[in-house]
C-alpha cells in the first residue's frame, strides 16, 4: 500500500514548489480581486443589471479553484488513469470520514452555484432568518438582515431546510403592508383607495401589478395591499410609504380601524 501511494507520487523539485506557490498566490490574488471589485462594479450599474453581475461572482471563484487544482494535481502526481482514480477515491474516503459535514457543505456549494438557488443581491428566508445575500462561498453564504446583522448560514441547509427566495435573482419582490377595519364600511371605496395608494407611491415599480386581497374575520375585515418595489433594497420604505398614506387615507374616509381588543377569548386574530 505505502509503495503504491509513493509511486503515485512525482519527485517534487524546487522547481515545482515554487509552481504550486505560484498557482495558489494567484489563484487567492484572482479571487481576492474578483470579491471587491465585482461588487463594486454592480452597484455602479442599473437595478436591472446589477443582481446578474453579483451571481457571477461565486461561479468565477469556483471556476479558479477548480482551475489551481487542476494545475496542481498534475505537479504531484503521475496523471495517469489509475492514479487519478486512486487519488479522487482517497480524497473521497478522507472528506467523508473526516470532514463529513464540511464536504456535505462544499457539495451543497457546488449544487447552489449550479442550480441558483441564491444568489447575491437575492433576499431569502431560512430558519427564523430574512434578508439579502451578500456573498456565497464554496462553504457558506453570508446574509445581511434588515437590522445590518451579517449572518453566516452553511450550505448544507439546502439539504434540510426550506429556503424561501423573494426576488430570485431579480428585481422583482413583493411587499405587503396590511390594514385592519371595522367590518362595517364599504369594501369596495376601501379597497380602490388603498390601491390609489400603492399607485402613487414613489417607490413603485410600475410595470408590476398591484393586488388588494380583502379577507373577512371574526373581529373585521383584513386588507392586504401587495405591490412591488423599484429595487428589493427599497421594501421596507415602500411597506412604510403603503401603510402610512394608507391610514392617512383610510381616516380621511372616516373609516375605523378594527377593534381588536372584543375579541373573544382563545378566537385567532
Amino acid at each position: 500500500m505505502g509503495s503504491d501511494a509513493t509511486s503515485m507520487l512525482r519527485n517534487i523539485g524546487l522547481e515545482s514548489v515554487l509552481g504550486i506557490v505560484l498557482i495558489i498566490a494567484a489563484a487567492v490574488g484572482l479571487t481576492m480581486l474578483i470579491q471587491r471589485f465585482i461588487p463594486r462594479l454592480a452597484e455602479q450599474l442599473p437595478g436591472r443589471y446589477r443582481l446578474s453581475v453579483l451571481a457571477t461572482v461565486p461561479f468565477l471563484r469556483l471556476v479558479i479553484l477548480v482551475g489551481a487544482i487542476s494545475l496542481i494535481v498534475p505537479v504531484v502526481i503521475e496523471p495517469t488513469f489509475e492514479n487519478m482514480v486512486a487519488f479522487l477515491g482517497a480524497v473521497g474516503l478522507a472528506l467523508g470520514f473526516a470532514l463529513k459535514d464540511y464536504a456535505s457543505s462544499l457539495i451543497a456549494g457546488i449544487v447552489v452555484i449550479y442550480e441558483a438557488a441564491y444568489r447575491p443581491g437575492d433576499w431569502i428566508a431560512i430558519e427564523d432568518g430574512y434578508g439579502e445575500v451578500r456573498s456565497v462561498g464554496m462553504r457558506a453564504m453570508e446574509m445581511v438582515t434588515p437590522d445590518d446583522t451579517v449572518v453566516v448560514v452553511p450550505h448544507q441547509k439546502l439539504w434540510t431546510e426550506l429556503i424561501y427566495n423573494g426576488n430570485d435573482g431579480t428585481q422583482h419582490l413583493q411587499s405587503v403592508a396590511d390594514f385592519y377595519l371595522d367590518p362595517e364600511h364599504p369594501a369596495a371605496r376601501a379597497r380602490q383607495v388603498l390601491h390609489d395608494v400603492a399607485l402613487t407611491s414613489p417607490y413603485l415599480q410600475v410595470a408590476k401589478p398591484i393586488a388588494v386581497i380583502v379577507q373577512e374575520k371574526p373581529w373585521g375585515t383584513h386588507y392586504r395591499l401587495k405591490a412591488y418595489p423599484v429595487d428589493p433594497r427599497n421594501q421596507f420604505l415602500f411597506t412604510t410609504d403603503l401603510t402610512v398614506r394608507g391610514k392617512a387615507a383610510l381616516d380621511d374616509l372616516g373609516l375605523r380601524p378594527a377593534r381588536t381588543s372584543v375579541l373573544p377569548e382563545g378566537a385567532a386574530p
